[in-house]
């Protein structure tokens, strides 16, 4: 199935990154019919103001009636349910591909529910997003330059997985394709660790009564270190909980660096934090100055 063949795409879970995906493909591929679903009415009835979706159901079937790709963007722990719900009403064909952040539970999620050898789930996860979420923060632009990794299983066709590859694309994407389970150790360290370090920091910071109105003091270090703690609070939940044997892993690994840095701070270690500072910073400044040269 080549993308010109699509003439139906059903989004579940029209918010941000659902709703980027939705306007996206309708700024490009306006001849594409997009169906939202989702439990929020006047939500939805938003999205097509928006000019996001061009239609919705709150029912699964109708919802799904005749499309050609089901995109799922919903928090990681309904991912089962929605499979088992749009189960029995597939069109034969229909290929699925999904938003979420942790690729071998989601992965094994629909092994459980369409079987071992399923073929019709390209599971995929942009690398892109904003602090806000639902509806209104939708940008059709959201993905251009940004990253998506796709994990394929042994059983999906090469035809599919291009379709998925070639909307991800036209989106202005860059596609990658790899393992889950190094996504999801990947994702853990790069993504996921930090979201939690900056909800923890912001969190301890909101507990300690000893400063009193702490944040009337705050610069911008501390609003850029926490930008991210104004994300969703149940989609963050569920990849924590999800990927929670990489992250945990990388906490560990993160608490042992900061027990070193304690260990510096407290003997007044000044050139051993010097050189660690150096190090970060040099690491830090390559690393932008190679994402800068990529994305020219």
């Amino acid at each position: 199935m080549q993308n010109h063949s699509i003439k139906k795409i059903t989004i579940i879970g029209v918010g941000l990154i659902g709703g980027s995906f939705g306007q996206g493909i309708k700024k490009r591929l306006p001849n594409i019919h997009i169906m939202g679903f989702g439990s929020s009415k006047t939500k939805l009835s938003r999205a097509v103001e928006l000019n996001i979706i061009d239609e919705f159901s709150l029912d699964i079937a109708t919802a799904i009636e005749h499309a050609d790709l089901i995109f799922i963007a919903v928090p990681m722990g309904a991912f089962e349910t929605i499979f088992s719900k749009i189960k029995p009403y597939l069109k034969p064909g229909a290929i699925i591909t999904d938003a979420g952040s942790s690729k071998e539970s989601v992965i094994q999620a629909a092994k459980n529910v369409f079987g071992q050898e399923f073929s019709q789930f390209i599971p995929s996860h942009p690398i892109a997003g904003k602090e806000k979420s639902g509806v209104e923060a939708a940008d059709g632009d959201l993905y251009i330059n940004h990253k998506v990794i796709i994990t394929p299983t042994k059983f999906n066709s090469v035809t599919d997985i291009s379709l998925v590859k070639n909307l991800w694309q036209t989106l202005g994407a860059e596609v990658i394709e790899m393992e889950a389970s190094y996504h999801d150790e990947v994702l853990a360290a790069t993504s996921h660790l930090p979201h939690l370090l900056a909800f923890g920091l912001v969190d301890l910071l909101t507990d300690n009564k000893n400063l009193g109105d702490v944040f009337q003091y705050t610069a911008g270090g501390f609003r850029d270190f926490t930008r991210i703690a104004s994300s969703d609070p149940t989609m963050w939940r569920d990849i924590a909980t999800y990927n929670s044997e990489s992250l945990a892993k990388w906490l560990k690994s993160y608490q042992i660096e900061l027990n070193k840095m304690i260990t510096m701070v407290e003997n007044k270690q000044g050139e051993e934090l010097y050189s660690l500072f150096e190090r970060a910073r040099d690491s830090r400044n390559q690393l932008i100055k190679e994402s800068d040269d990529n994305g020219k």
